[in-house]
């Protein structure tokens, strides 16, 4: 079973969910706002994707102070876990994020 780990408000996970059950792949959405990462989980996609967990496009990031903006991407996740880029797909092993041709390829 896969986990998607997202917004139930993102599109990008919206769209990810819809072709992901429409492929026939049975999917477990984690709202992040709802039940945050744990220390645990935050220590894995960090060490997976890096900075980039981190979604600088958001209004959330946009009104951030800038000391929070310096902080370690482990805080700020731990502090909003709004921040988290969206959607973080895992299987096992097998993680991406985002929603582009790349992560379709892997998960369709």
């Amino acid at each position: 079973m896969l986990t998607l780990y997202g917004l139930p408000t993102c599109p990008d996970c919206n769209r990810a969910l819809k072709a992901l059950r429409a492929a026939g792949r049975e999917v477990a959405f984690r709202d992040v706002r709802a039940v945050p990462l744990t220390e645990a989980e935050r220590g894995i996609l960090l060490a997976e994707f890096g900075d980039r967990i981190i979604d600088r496009t958001t209004n959330t990031w946009r009104g951030l102070t800038e000391w929070v903006r310096q902080s370690e991407a482990e805080e700020q996740l731990k502090a909003n876990p709004a921040l988290m880029a969206r959607p973080v797909i895992c299987e096992g092993t097998t993680m991406t994020l985002g929603w582009n041709t790349a992560e379709q390829k892997t998960w369709l």
